[in-house]
Order: structure tokens, then sequence, then C-alpha cells
């Protein structure tokens, strides 16, 4: 009876302290070496990168920041939880799609994507670009994963400011924080939000906005509906505004913010359509 015991207890400690996220960043060209930084002077590794950019998953989504003028943030679906990132570098084939692999199922065009972060300069939205350098970088702890965009050199309001954006994904918890800085010292006004594509469904409450809809056919094997939110502190911000492609919310002039970002497919069992997600995010 005791060798019982133990043997449960050790097996729920396993359980409950075993990291259910991960990181990638590699070089396209090969997938065997991962690295913990990269940084490039002209701000566009988009094309050299694996996923075209770093990337982090936690069981029940990867999210990734394109390295790129965009720096957005592209979300990766899965239909079991469970870590592929490192097996299916993102784009597993149809065939292990079929299987009950994930997919690309996300489309961000020119948008922020999923809770990416650009700058307001009082009219208009101000992208991440151009830079002096860019620098992506990953890492882990005991319970989580992180990834970090810095943009240096940015121009804004007359002047260049330094802005770093990261995700955290936790283990156990399945929406992941999104941070902004301002490096520079200098109070900016961030921009941040989620898109939509034309029949998307709408749900939106004091703290947080939540669609769910097909994205047009990419890359995936087939198209299925996709929902995503943003949650958010509304004391934060001054402004929101629908461009027709993204629901964008504008801070107010501070050298941090913070949300939280979440996304569930039609696939998976347990958060499956749009009713489901906001009955969550409350």
């Amino acid at each position: 009876m005791k060798l019982s015991f133990m043997a449960i207890l050790l097996f729920t400690c396993i359980c409950f302290g075993q990291n259910n996220t991960d990181t990638s960043l590699y070089m396209k060209a090969e997938k065997i070496s991962y690295l913990t930084d990269i940084g490039s002077e002209s701000g566009d590794l988009y094309s050299v990168i694996g996923h075209h950019g770093p990337a982090v998953e936690n069981e029940w989504m990867a999210l990734r920041i394109y390295f790129s003028d965009k720096v957005a943030i592209d979300v990766y679906s899965k239909a079991n939880p469970g870590l592929e990132l490192k097996k299916g570098h993102w784009y597993p084939t149809p065939e292990q799609q079929k299987e009950g692999w994930g997919a690309d199922y996300y489309k961000v065009g020119a948008t922020v994507g999923l809770g990416g972060v650009r700058l307001w300069d009082g009219e208009k939205v101000v992208p991440l670009n151009p830079v002096t350098n860019r620098l992506a970088r990953v890492g882990k702890t005991a319970t989580t994963s992180w990834m970090e965009m810095i943009s240096t050199g940015v121009p804004y309001k007359g002047k260049t400011v330094d802005i770093k954006v990261r995700v955290t994904v936790f283990s156990g918890k399945r929406e992941a924080k999104v941070e902004a800085f301002s490096l520079s010292g200098k109070k900016v006004q961030f921009v941040t939000g989620v898109n939509y594509f034309k029949g998307f469904e709408t749900k939106k409450g004091a703290n947080y906005i939540a669609v769910w809809g097909k994205h047009p056919e990419d890359v995936a094997a087939e198209v299925i509906g996709i929902g995503a939110a943003i949650m958010y502190n509304p004391k934060d911000y001054v402004k929101d505004t629908d461009d027709g492609t993204q629901y964008l919310l504008i801070s107010k002039k501070t050298k941090h913010l913070e949300t939280r970002i979440i996304s569930a497919s039609a696939r998976e069992k347990e958060l499956n359509n749009l009713d489901k997600l906001e009955a969550y995010i409350k």
C-alpha cells in the first residue's frame, strides 16, 4: 500500500512539475540548431528564420512574432493539447493535420494579428519600422516560455524610441501575456488589438474583445473556425477603433502595457465556438 501511495505521489509531482511550454528560433536552412537570439540592422529576417520569426507554445496554441516591419503576432492552432513546434516547425503536412496535428489557420495580413503592438502618434498607427536594429530572443523558466522582439531607433513624433514586445506562455494556462515596453525612458501611446475578416462573429465586454470565424485559406489543409480574443484593462486606454480589418485599442501615454491573448479552434474539444470562448474569458 505504501509503494502504491508513493508511486501515485511521484506521478502527481512529475505531472504538475512538467513545463508544457517551449520555444523555437532557428535559421530556415538549419532546423537542428536552435538559437536563443538573433539580430539584424535591416530589421527584416522574415525569409531566413524558420516560421518567419521567434515562436513559443503552450499546450493549446503556438504564437510567433514576425521578424519584419509587421512585428505582428500570429497563431498556430491545435486540435489536441501538446507540444508540436519542434517536430512540425509550424507547417505540418496535410497528412499530419488529418492525423490530429495543428495548423496555421490564422491569417494576419497587414494587421497587428492577435495582440501585436504598434504605436499611435495622435492621428494614425505608426509601425515599429524602420529601425536601426531589430533583435529577437527566446527563453524558458520553470513554468513558462517567452519570446521578445526589440526594435531600436523607431521614428516617433520627430524623435526615435526603442520598443520591446514580449510574449509569455504559461504551462497549464491557455492565455498568453503580451507586454510592450518603451525602453528609451519616454512615454508613448501603444496600439494593440485583434484582427477579423468578413463574416466573423464578435463579442465585446468591458475588458475583452473576442472574434470567431474562418480565416482566408492560405497554407492549411482545410479551412476551419478560429477564435481569438484580447483581454485588457480599460483604464489603460483612451480610445478604441475599428478600421474594417481589426479592432484596435489605443493606450494612454505609458512606458509599459500588458494584455492577455487567447485563441481556440473548432477542431478542439474544449473551446470550439465563440460562446464557449467568451464563457472561458468571463
